[in-house]
């Protein structure tokens, strides 16, 4: 017996959904990260989509990550369950179908590479008549497919005995013109904190690519382990991972590598040094200084040997420094084949050095622990460069006001530094020194703050009047909730000239307080937030802060994600969502 929905849609040309509750939002379906420029023709319209639908990759040589990425999505329109919230208020238009959507690539062979092209246009014609993606590049193609995904949605109740059919929709009369304003738009997991199983890897990489974010930096190691198995230095892993379950092979990366491809997602590969190294101590203990060593001596700050747990820096002084280094750098850029490279050099603690015999014995020669960095620096960042790499620096190797390298040794055309403490000001350090710049400001992109401090033994919560870090008990908190992230402007404070430097941004999970279990809920969707305003903006077309429109549509969109297996955190209750504005400071 036909059902309800198909018998009202042989006797009226159009059928009328119910109407929208949203009357603030931009359109009835919308699309996350909010494209560059989309307009859906009056009335707004939906055609049915065809149950034989299919994907044609049509451009003139064959790239088998934009084919992949083709069967992909057109998987994903016949299984995904997603049905918006609030319905929307669209006629159907009767008797037709979207039976195929076109992609048409002019280059297919572009490298995934920063500053690829990652522009296209998708046009979804009226009446099923047909829709195509159009793009340069195949990443480009499969930031369209992405937006075509997020414009199809799920109607009917799908019963056979009462109701109306379930059925797949998608909008039609809908153009849509698209760019990032920014080329770097990436996402930091620590798994030298925490190990974290492959699948779970794959999972948040499959999310970046569905909010269009293509830099998965990878910061892998760190003083609590090493867990990545290396060809030249397997003792590295044997002696520094947490056990033998939790490492990363070979075939781990590759695997890690080919899955980030497939959805235009570069790997970053993160190999902290010379600080935050004491994992390598268990393999090369004539390497590391002050390993093992309690962080914290006497309780006193200022005699730290680390900035946390635990304590260990690699020596610039041992030969065997440069030994392993040079087998590192070999192995990892030829497990990762990006253009970059990141070498660390954060948080060099003078108190781990100063520990060490043969290193006051240089100092008593007139040496400085400034110059000890530039040592190392200067012997490892050819290195880099000779394997056809580009090398990122956490800011502290320029800025430090303690160990510093001069910025002789970090040339700006083999050079990038990622800025993180001290907001926006020392983004413009970075770029009025000649450097471009990935920012990273704890204040706005640090996801793990505002969960309290992890060390334990700390007697300043004995005090029962004492409110430890009211803004939410760690030294970056408080929380940084996703209107933080998406208000933040990257290039606040700079001008026209400085801000050309800045490449992008990248949203930072550090573990020390997350595993496998709160991931999810953990990165989105607050790392959604900087997705959208990395990619189009956080401002509409006059100026104004677009934090207030966005709200009911990052609803829709953790929402969408959760059905893709996403276990996002809700930003709201569902009541918000169904009376817009209601749950508004300020209406």
């Amino acid at each position: 017996m036909a059902t309800l929905l198909l018998r009202l849609l042989l006797v009226a040309p159009v059928l009328l959904l119910a109407p929208s509750a949203a009357g603030a939002s931009s359109f009835p379906v919308n699309v996350w990260p909010k494209p560059t420029s989309m307009s859906w023709a009056d009335p707004h319209a939906a055609v049915r989509v065809s149950p034989s639908f299919h994907i044609v990759v049509a451009s003139s040589g064959n790239n088998p990550y934009l084919a992949s990425a083709a069967q992909r999505y057109a998987k994903l329109l016949a299984t995904e369950r997603y049905r918006p919230i609030v319905r929307p208020a669209v006629n159907v238009t009767a008797g037709a179908a979207l039976e195929t959507l076109t992609v048409a690539v002019s280059d297919p062979a572009a490298p995934l590479q920063h500053g690829v092209d990652e522009s296209y246009t998708l046009e979804i014609l009226p009446a099923g008549a047909g829709a195509t993606v159009t793009a340069v590049t195949a990443w480009g193609a499969m930031r369209g497919l992405e937006t075509f995904s997020q414009l199809a949605w799920r109607a009917g109740t799908g019963r056979r005995g009462g109701g109306a059919r379930d059925v797949v929709l998608v909008a039609a009369g809908v153009r849509v013109e698209d760019r990032p304003l920014y080329p770097h738009r990436g996402l930091i997991i620590d798994t030298g904190r925490t190990f974290f199983p492959v699948a779970d890897i794959l999972r948040t990489i499959d999310a970046m690519a569905a909010n269009k974010m293509n830099v998965f930096h990878w910061h892998i190691t760190d003083s609590q382990s090493f867990p990545i198995e290396l060809p030249s230095e397997p003792l590295l892993a044997e002696m520094g991972a947490y056990g033998e379950d939790m490492r990363y092979s070979v075939a781990d990366v590759r695997r890690i590598v080919e899955f980030a491809m497939s959805r235009g997602v570069r790997v970053v590969p993160e190999i902290d040094s010379p600080g935050h190294t004491a994992s390598w101590a268990g393999a090369y203990p004539e390497a590391v200084t002050c390993a093992g060593k309690f962080w914290l001596p006497d309780g006193d700050w200022n005699n730290r040997l680390a900035a946390e747990p635990g304590a260990g820096q690699l020596n610039p002084l041992s030969p065997k420094t440069y030994e392993v280094m040079a087998n590192v750098v070999n192995d990892v850029t030829s497990l990762f084949p990006d253009g970059f490279f990141h070498a660390g050099a954060d948080e060099i603690t003078p108190g781990c050095w100063l520990a060490d015999p043969t290193i006051r014995a240089d100092l008593d020669s007139g040496g400085t622990l400034s110059q000890l960095l530039e040592r190392y620096v200067t012997a490892v960042h050819p290195q880099v460069v000779s394997r056809n790499r580009t090398a990122v620096y956490w800011e502290d190797v320029l800025l430090d006001a303690a160990v510093n390298v001069s910025a002789s040794a970090l040339p700006p055309a083999t050079t990038i530094l990622q800025t993180w403490n001290n907001g926006p000001n020392n983004t413009k350090l970075i770029v009025q020194a000649g450097y471009r710049a990935i920012v990273s400001s704890a204040s706005f992109y640090y996801l793990d703050c505002g969960h309290g401090d992890f060390v334990g033994n700390n007697s300043i919560y004995d005090d029962p009047n004492s409110d430890f870090l009211a803004e939410g008990g760690s030294w970056c908190g408080p929380f940084k909730t996703w209107q933080r992230v998406y208000d933040y402007d990257i290039a606040y404070g700079l001008t026209a000239e400085e801000a050309q430097l800045v490449i992008g941004g990248e949203v930072a999970m550090w573990t020390e307080q997350v595993d496998a279990a709160v991931l999810d809920g953990r990165v989105w969707p607050r790392a959604s937030a900087m997705a959208e305003a990395l990619w189009s903006g956080n401002r509409d077309a006059s100026g104004r802060k677009r934090y207030a429109e966005a709200t009911d549509r990052l609803i829709d969109w953790r929402q969408r994600m959760v059905g893709r297996g996403i276990r996002a955190e809700p930003i709201q209750p569902l009541w918000c969502r169904t009376r817009p504005g209601m749950c508004n400071l300020v209406q």
